[in-house]
């Protein structure tokens, strides 16, 4: 029986660990937080395709349970007056649920039938004929016959197996920063945003209204803000963001005390191969399609379905395997990361002309003959993929 090691523990991660449970492999998921991270923005899954996964999966209604319900979202100007609305279907798709909660319904899924060691990563990866000696930063050295890396865009294992991340990470010059705030504003499955040159700030309803989450993007051509130096992000929010209009003062006080403060750069992933002897790796680690595109958490969930499939049906020969899963899912996330390209100067223009220019037009959306084109065009990419049936994969693979 194979025994594998992944790493990561946010979505990709623990999807695949309970897709490969299923099939009798054994499982491991190393995470360097330490314990369950919750937080994060909302996430969403449009079409057949991603919510075939879910139904296969066992978790649909518990996902569909926990879903944030946002309907339309309002454009604001400086004084909080609105001055558009988009359809919810641009935003959420078919079912919007938030991060944290995705993260809470497969960890519980999969705490039973795999192993979680929190609080500590993979030092190097030492691979021979028979398997790969892990080496971790805090406990002791392990064999295990496979390494996956579900770790994200900023990818340890990428880095160990492929080399730099500066190889592989298309930097799209912009940064963005979500975090919990109270629901001051009494927003009703919801949300509001507000934009001025080159920035975007939003505010919208969680867990059914109780609370809400801020997001915060801004264009930074200069990409050295240290990921780790929290002190440091948010002085660098206060100074963009200090002052501009409408409710960002406030978010921006409120974002002292927020206990899920996440911020990162935003960038896509642009590999020729996902996988190097018996390492491979999955979701953004692998084929992040930018957090702009609204593809990569469906296209992650679709990944480890197809990963684990892959390898139950070839009997856990990972070289088979790793080829046809690179195959069944190149072109579908090669589509899902051009949704990505280009959104990050629409959704930010440069200047105030060009801010007001945009505005107007989506005062002129719902007149206009293509008004639900945008979502159309997100639906198909989301859906452009024929799932594999691993139903008859074998149940208990053999080395």
């Amino acid at each position: 029986m194979k025994n594998i090691l992944i790493s990561g523990a946010s979505v990709a991660g623990p999807a695949l660990a309970h897709w490969l449970a299923r099939y009798g492999f054994t499982t491991t998921i190393v995470e360097n937080t330490p314990g369950f991270r919750d937080g994060g923005y909302a996430v969403d899954f449009r079409g057949d395709a991603h919510l075939t996964v879910l139904r296969r999966m066992g978790i649909l209604g518990e996902v569909e349970q926990a879903r944030t319900g946002t309907g339309a979202m309002a454009y604001v100007n400086k004084e909080g007056k609105v001055q558009a609305s988009m359809p919810a279907d641009l935003f959420a798709g078919d079912v919007e649920i938030l991060r944290g909660d995705l993260a809470r319904i497969l960890y519980r899924a999969t705490r039973g039938t795999t192993e979680y060691v929190f609080g500590d990563s993979i030092a190097s990866l030492d691979e021979d004929e028979d398997g790969v000696t892990v080496a971790f930063e805090r406990s002791a050295p392990r064999r295990f016959d496979l390494v996956i890396g579900a770790d994200g865009l900023h990818s340890n294992v990428r880095r160990l197996a492929f080399g730099p991340e500066e190889r592989f990470v298309r930097d799209l010059g912009v940064h963005c920063a979500v975090f919990s705030v109270p629901n001051h504003l009494g927003l009703q499955y919801t949300g509001h945003v507000y934009r001025t040159g080159g920035q975007l700030a939003s505010v919208y309803s969680a867990r059914h209204n109780t609370e809400a989450r801020a997001a915060f993007y801004f264009s930074s051509p200069e990409a050295d803000i240290h990921r780790r130096d929290v002190a440091g992000q948010q002085r660098i929010l206060t100074e963009r963001f200090a002052g501009t209009g409408w409710e960002c003062d406030r978010l921006l006080a409120e974002m002292r005390n927020a206990p899920d403060f996440y911020f990162d750069s935003v960038g896509q992933v642009r590999m020729d191969t996902w996988s190097r002897g018996r390492v491979a790796l999955l979701g953004d680690a692998a084929y992040c399609p930018s957090s702009l595109s609204g593809m990569g958490t469906g296209l992650a969930m679709v990944g480890a379905y197809v990963l684990a499939g892959e390898l139950a049906a070839a009997r856990g020969d990972h070289r088979v395997a790793y080829a046809r899963y690179q195959d069944v899912l190149g072109e579908y996330a090669a589509g899902c990361q051009k949704m990505g390209d280009g959104v990050a100067k629409l959704m930010m223009p440069s200047s105030r002309f060009a801010v007001a220019l945009l505005n107007r037009y989506y005062k002129l959306i719902p007149y206009l003959p293509g008004k639900n084109m945008a979502a159309k065009i997100a639906r198909k990419t989301a859906e452009g993929i024929a799932l594999p049936d691993y139903a008859g994969a074998a149940a208990r693979p053999t080395c």
